[in-house]
């Protein structure tokens, strides 16, 4: 395993990077389920829970507040931005066949990458290339922005079997 040096974060990416923390979390049940053999029903359903009550307003945070602060060409933004329609495909594919082992592991892997991605690069490329006041303006916009993952209680589906 590869030890990864640990990062300072500014304050600005602070709130995204405990949504991320939550994200894992996500990820290492679907992970658990799928060893346990859950039902694919059961594990599609508090993953859709889960992105429906949490992610997706996570991702509007960062595409509007965040990936907007960069040029629409910047590499990493694009990066981003892709990967989050990749997500939000991922998840119509859920919609569509919740049995499906093999989505719900792609998915678990997207969204691992997806954050680590954001965590050791894009993060640290904004910190780099955005001046003090952005990263100021970033911060108080997520702490005014409405995000569910700031209110807890995000894994009520995920014990019910």
């Amino acid at each position: 395993m590869t030890k990864h040096k640990p990062i300072k974060r500014d304050k600005a990416f602070v709130t995204l990077s405990k949504d991320h923390h939550f994200g894992l979390l996500l990820i290492w049940k679907i992970r658990q389920d799928l060893a346990a053999n859950t039902s694919g029903k059961h594990i599609s359903s508090y993953v859709l829970e889960f992105f429906r009550d949490n992610l997706q307003e996570h991702f509007k945070e960062e595409e509007e507040i965040v990936f907007s602060k960069l040029p629409c060409d910047d590499v990493l933004r694009e990066q981003a931005e892709k990967e989050h329609k990749n997500i939000y495909a991922l998840i119509e594919s859920l919609r569509k066949n919740d049995s499906d082992k093999d989505l719900q592991k792609q998915f678990a892997d997207s969204l691992e990458a997806h954050v680590r991605f954001e965590e050791r690069v894009l993060f640290n490329h904004l910190q780099d290339v955005l001046k003090p006041e952005e990263l100021e303006e970033i911060f108080k916009a997520i702490a005014a922005h409405d995000n569910p993952m700031k209110k807890g209680n995000l894994f009520g589906s995920l014990h019910k079997k």
